[in-house]
C-alpha cells in the first residue's frame, strides 16, 4: 500500500502516541519496561500508569536522553515491520493527553528522569518526543532523507523538528474566524510550519463553512483537512452543490500552483528567520494602523490576504498598508490600489480577497498535478508586480524536495529575480554557492504596472561578465491596457540560467 502511495508522489502518514499499551506480549512495552528509567514514574517510584486508546498504558520519559536515542532506532525499516522510507509520522496525544489524568493530562507530580516532576516539564514533553521521531526518521536512511513529523504538542524549539497544527477545533464560523490570529502567533513565537483542522475536528461543517475554511487555509502554512471519526464525511468530491465542489478544487489549486513561492519563503525562514505567514505589522513596521489587524496576513513579503471567515458575508474592508504609497494588485483582476487605503471589496462565494504588493515578483507553476512531487519539473510562471518607480525584486529556490543534500553538499539553486529600467534579470542569488542544476524552463511572465505598450519583448542569455548577449529572439506577448499588465508567452528559458527579458519601448 505504501509503495502504490509513493508511486503517485504521495506520502503516507501514520499516528504514532506516546502511551504504550501495558501488553506483555507488545515488543515495545517490553523492551521499555525492561530498561531503568525509561518509564514515567509516580512519586513512589512504581511505572506511571493510567488509561488512554489503547487501555491501560504507561509513558515514556521522553526527556531522558537515552530515551530518546532508544526511540528513534524503533524507526529503523528493520524495527519497523512494514514501514517504508515513505512513510512518515504524525505524533498525537502527545501533551500528554491522558484520559482519566487531571486536566486530561499526566499528574503534575509525576516523576521524569533527573528527578523533575511533570509540573516542571510538562511543555517541554511533546516537543521532546517530535524531536526523537524526527531524529529517527533522519536515522534510518543514514541521514541521506528529510523527516516529516506533525506534532500536536509543541514548544519552543518545535520548529526544529517538523510541523504542528491548533488541535481540536470545532466546526463553527467562531472557530474559523480564530484560526487566523492563532497561527499569526505562533509564527511569531517561532514555529513556522503550523495550521488548522480544515472544516472544523468536531461537528459536521455546512457546505458554505468548509468552502471558506478551504479558502482561507490555502494560505496558511500547514494545509490540512482533519476530523473526528464520529463526523459525516466531507472530502471535497462529497459536497453535494456542484459550484461548492468546484470552489474547494479552485482553492487546493491556487495552493498548489504557489507552492514554489511557498517553499522559496520556507527556505528565507531557514536562512534568515523571516517570517512565513506575518502579521500586518511584521511588514508594515511603520504604519501603525495595522498594529490590531489579525483577520488579514501576509504570505512572504509579496501577498497580502484577507478571507471570508463569517457566514452569509457580501463584502469586506481591506486594508492595503503602507504609509510610503505602496501599490497594491488585486490578484483577481490586476487593478491597482496606492496604499494607504481601504478597499470595500464585493465577494461571492468565488472571492478570495488577494493582493499582491508592488516591488515583488511571485513564482509560480499552473501546471495541474496530482501531487506536488509530480510537478517539480514543470515550467515556471513569474509574476513581477512593479512598485512605483518601476522596479520589483525576488527569488525562487529550488532543491530536491526530499534528500539532506540541500544542506550537507549544498545541492540547491537559489535564483535572484529583479526588474529595473525595462528589463527583468535572472542570476544567482547566492554568488553560485549552491551547486544543484534544477532546470526547469519559464513559460510565461507577467508584469504588472506598465505604464505604455511596449513595441517588442525580447529575451537573451548573460555572459560572464553580466553583460546581456546579442539575440534576435521576439517573444509573442500581449499588453493589457486596462490594467497596464504585459503578458509574454514561452520565453522558453531556464530558470536555473543567467538570462534578461526586455521590454523594449
Amino acid at each position: 500500500m505504501i509503495a502504490n502511495v509513493s508511486r503517485c508522489g504521495r506520502r503516507m502518514v501514520t499516528l504514532v502516541d506516546p502511551h504504550i499499551k501495558k501488553d506483555s506480549g507488545y515488543k515495545v512495552y517490553q523492551e521499555s519496561s525492561a530498561q531503568n528509567g525509561f518509564l514515567v514514574r509516580n512519586k513512589d517510584g512504581t511505572p506511571y500508569e493510567n488509561w488512554c486508546w489503547p487501555g491501560t498504558s504507561i509513558w515514556l520519559d521522553y526527556i531522558n536522553p537515552a530515551v530518546r536515542q532508544w526511540w528513534a532506532s524503533l524507526f529503523s525499516t528493520n524495527y519497523y515491520k512494514g514501514s517504508t522510507l515513505d512513510l512518515f509520522t504524525w505524533n498525537d496525544m502527545n501533551e500528554p493527553s491522558v484520559f482519566n489524568g487531571p486536566e486530561v493530562t499526566m499528574h503534575k507530580d509525576a516523576v521524569h528522569h533527573g528527578g523533575w516532576e511533570h509540573r516542571d516539564v510538562h511543555n517541554l514533553y511533546g516537543m521532546a518526543m517530535q524531536r526523537a521521531t524526527a531524529e529517527g526518521l533522519v536515522q534510518r536512511s543514514g541521514g541521506k532523507l528529510r523527516p516529516f513529523v506533525l506534532s500536536r504538542a509543541f514548544y519552543a524549539g518545535s520548529q526544529r523538528y517538523g510541523a504542528v497544527w491548533t488541535g481540536d477545533n470545532s466546526a463553527t464560523w467562531e472557530h474559523l474566524a480564530l484560526t487566523g490570529p492563532m497561527l499569526l502567533a505562533i509564527g511569531v513565537a517561532g514555529v513556522p510550519l503550523a495550521g488548522a483542522d480544515v472544516g472544523g475536528f468536531f461537528g459536521n461543517p455546512e457546505e458554505e463553512l468548509l468552502v471558506r475554511w478551504y479558502q482561507a487555509a490555502a494560505y496558511q502554512p500547514f494545509f490540512r483537512a482533519h476530523a473526528h471519526h464520529d463526523t459525516r464525511r466531507r472530502e471535497p468530491w462529497t459536497l453535494r452543490e456542484a459550484a461548492n465542489r468546484e470552489r474547494v478544487r479552485a482553492a487546493i489549486r491556487a495552493r498548489y500552483a504557489l507552492l514554489p513561492y511557498w517553499y522559496t519563503t520556507f527556505y528565507r525562514n531557514h536562512a534568515s528567520g523571516d517570517l512565513v505567514m506575518r502579521p500586518l505589522w511584521a511588514e508594515f513596521p511603520d504604519d501603525s494602523k495595522t498594529f490590531d489587524m489579525d483577520r488579514a496576513w501576509m504570505v512572504g513579503p509579496a501577498l497580502l490576504v484577507q478571507p471570508v471567515v463569517a457566514k452569509g458575508v457580501t463584502q469586506v474592508s481591506v486594508y492595503l498598508p503602507g504609509v510610503h504609497k505602496t501599490i497594491w494588485y488585486d490578484a483577481a483582476n490586476w487593478i491597482s490600489y496606492t496604499s494607504p487605503t481601504t478597499v470595500v471589496y464585493p465577494v461571492t462565494m468565488d472571492t478570495v480577497p488577494l493582493f499582491i504588493k508592488g516591488g515583488t515578483i511571485v513564482p509560480s507553476r499552473e501546471r495541474v498535478r496530482r501531487s506536488s512531487a509530480l510537478g517539480l519539473e514543470d515550467p515556471f510562471t513569474l509574476l513581477v508586480a512593479l512598485n512605483a518607480a518601476g522596479f520589483a525584486v525576488g527569488e525562487v529556490y529550488m532543491d530536491d524536495g526530499r534528500t539532506t543534500a540541500n544542506v550537507v553538499d549544498d545541492r540547491y539553486s537559489l535564483r535572484s529575480l529583479r526588474f529595473g529600467a525595462g528589463a527583468l534579470r535572472c542570476v544567482s542569488g547566492d554568488g553560485g554557492r549552491g551547486v544543484g542544476e534544477f532546470g526547469a524552463p519559464v513559460e510565461r511572465v507577467v508584469i504588472l504596472g506598465v505604464g505604455a505598450a511596449p513595441r517588442g519583448v525580447n529575451v537573451s542569455l548573460l555572459g560572464a561578465d553580466g553583460a546581456a548577449k546579442p539575440s534576435s529572439s521576439q517573444l509573442e506577448f500581449e499588453y493589457l491596457g486596462g490594467t497596464k499588465a504585459v503578458i509574454v508567452r514561452k520565453p522558453w528559458v531556464s530558470i536555473g540560467a543567467d538570462w534578461e527579458l526586455r521590454l523594449v519601448s
